[in-house]
């Protein structure tokens, strides 16, 4: 009898094992069955990138060095840097460009040994808002700021002193002396990347000169009337003006290598004889890069602004300059 209660327990647990395992196995391939039925997970997109941003250095270096070279001349030195930084935004309808370009540089002449002479200096920022008339445009609406100035005092028509054998010259120009800031609202026309014109009727700014003796030869206005027109303390800081502004853009690539920029603004002041002041700004600069970190370039400069005097008088300015330099680029994609 114990024997076949025995037998008949181990039977039932058996059976109850069994189906146990049945309820695992099912559970498990259950489970599996789930897994497999399941959408993938979906991978989280990346966020874009809307900023392009690139920051380029410039030093150029030139030697000179004569031993009894019949034709004459000074042994020379000089040196020329320049940082060129961009800052661009652009997503959907909107695109925001910002640029920073910086330059400065000086020459030193046997002739004046003791005397380093400036030779290249700009402080240059643009910074332009644009909102797509419609998706298909060529048309933005724009707001945009400029500011153009040097970072130290400029002379001419050199002396020296016979006892001290120091050098002195007649101040030309220095630090915000001149300055002209531009806040400009208007339309632009962009029909491809590398070309666009930019018209702002209303266009306001100011042109400062913190340097009291040059303040009237950059057109500032006295004080008040009556005061004697030869001591730069009567004269104002600063000239607002308002009126319209032209700036044409152009970028043209001959190769990966060979490169020519050019931005030309025109401007008349609605305050002060309206389409008989004009002033004009004219920038050209063709590059070539070679051996990947070299560069050859011809940078030109021409300037037309009726209240600024030379010498008594209203006249063109213009300056060149060639330089083989080092260059560094770094952007990101």
């Amino acid at each position: 009898m114990n024997k076949i209660l025995t037998a008949m327990a181990a039977a039932a647990c058996f059976m109850t094992i069994a189906a146990a395992q049945d309820d695992v196995q099912k559970a498990t391939a259950e489970a599996a069955a789930a897994i497999l039925e399941a959408p993938e997970a979906v991978q989280a997109a990346e966020e874009p990138n809307w900023w392009t941003n690139s920051f380029q250095v410039d030093l150029g270096f030139n030697q000179t060095n004569l031993w009894s070279w019949a034709a004459g001349g000074y042994n020379t030195l000089s040196l020329n840097s320049g940082i060129d930084a961009k800052a661009n935004y652009a997503k959907e309808m909107s695109s925001w460009n910002n640029r920073l370009q910086l330059q400065y540089g000086f020459l030193w002449s046997a002739d004046k040994a003791n005397l380093l002479q400036k030779s290249n200096d700009l402080m240059y920022l643009e910074s332009r808002f644009a909102y797509k008339t419609s998706e298909e445009s060529k048309w933005n609406y724009t707001v945009s700021f400029d500011f153009r100035s040097q970072f130290s005092n400029s002379y001419d028509s050199y002396t020296q002193d016979a006892n001290t054998g120091l050098w002195s010259g007649t101040l030309k120009s220095g630090f915000l002396a001149p300055a002209y800031t531009n806040l400009a609202i208007g339309m632009e026309w962009a029909p491809a990347d590398w070309f666009n014109v930019n018209i702002a009727p209303l266009t306001a700014g100011y042109t400062i000169c913190n340097i009291e003796e040059l303040r009237k030869s950059y057109g500032m206005k006295l004080k008040e009337d009556g005061l004697d027109p030869n001591v730069g303390a009567n004269y104002k800081s600063a000239l607002f003006q308002s009126g319209a502004q032209v700036k044409i853009n152009l970028k043209a690539s001959v190769n990966d290598n060979l490169s020519y920029e050019t931005q030309l603004v025109l401007f008349t002041d609605y305050l002060n004889h309206p389409f008989r002041y004009n002033r004009v700004n004219w920038d050209n600069k063709i590059s070539w890069q070679f051996a990947k970190l070299f560069k050859v370039a011809l940078n030109t400069w021409l300037i037309y602004d009726p209240i600024v005097l030379i010498d008594g008088q209203q006249k063109v300015q213009f300056k060149e300059s060639f330089s083989i330099s080092f260059t560094y680029l770094i952007a990101n994609k």
